[in-house]
């Protein structure tokens, strides 16, 4: 169970800053909607631990987690910048995530290839993360995050830029995700997303 407990944050010289109240059960997805500029970002960052929060709680299965450095939280991530290493292959971008020192198992390079093929993206391990478009470097970024296999996974627009046969494909496997009993925070203004992957929804 994820709770988030009166979790307030206001960045400097910002006049009013925002303040966050829900839980999560593990399987299910809580979609946050609201405008640009409404707090959706800032949510997951302060959820991932790349923002500390003026005060409140982040609690997964009974323990406080906002003040462990992000490595250390059961979490991971999908934002809209990719957050590829460009001077690593596709391959190595996602074995990283799986370990750190890419000392991989047979099973961990299959389920690479594997999730490559699933999202059209087959033979693509080799290429190296300036030779693909946006739409190609978000896939990859979604099988990274979604092979670490962590408990809470934050999903910032994650679907953005794809075709229909990508979404489709993307949406199989985060769903494939919450009947293994992951819990997602999905920020998207999707409304098809919304619908197909959320369970319940959280205006800003």
């Amino acid at each position: 169970m994820l709770d988030v407990e009166h979790l307030s944050f206001r960045y400097p010289g910002q006049i009013k800053g925002w303040e966050y109240h829900f839980s999560l059960s593990p399987g299910h997805c809580v979609a946050i909607h609201g405008a640009s500029g409404s707090g959706k970002t800032t949510l997951l960052n302060l959820i991932a631990g790349f923002l500390e929060p003026d005060s409140g709680q982040i609690i997964w299965k009974g323990e406080p987690i906002q003040n462990l450095k992000p490595w250390n939280r059961p979490v991971t991530s999908v934002f809209q910048e990719h957050n590829l290493f460009e001077h690593l292959d596709v391959a190595t971008n996602i074995g990283l995530g799986l370990h750190p020192g890419l000392k991989l198992t047979p099973e961990q390079k299959k389920s690479i290839d594997q999730g490559l093929e699933r999202t059209g993206l087959a033979g693509f391990g080799t290429r190296m993360p300036g030779d693909l478009s946006g739409g190609q470097r978000q896939r990859v970024a979604l099988v990274r995050a979604i092979l670490r296999r962590q408990p809470l996974l934050l999903l910032d627009e994650p679907l953005t830029g794809l075709d229909n046969n990508a979404k489709t494909a993307l949406r199989a496997m985060l769903l494939e995700e919450k009947s293994r009993g992951v819990a997602l925070v999905l920020a998207s203004h999707d409304e098809d997303d919304r619908k197909l992957l959320a369970d319940c929804y959280w205006n800003l």
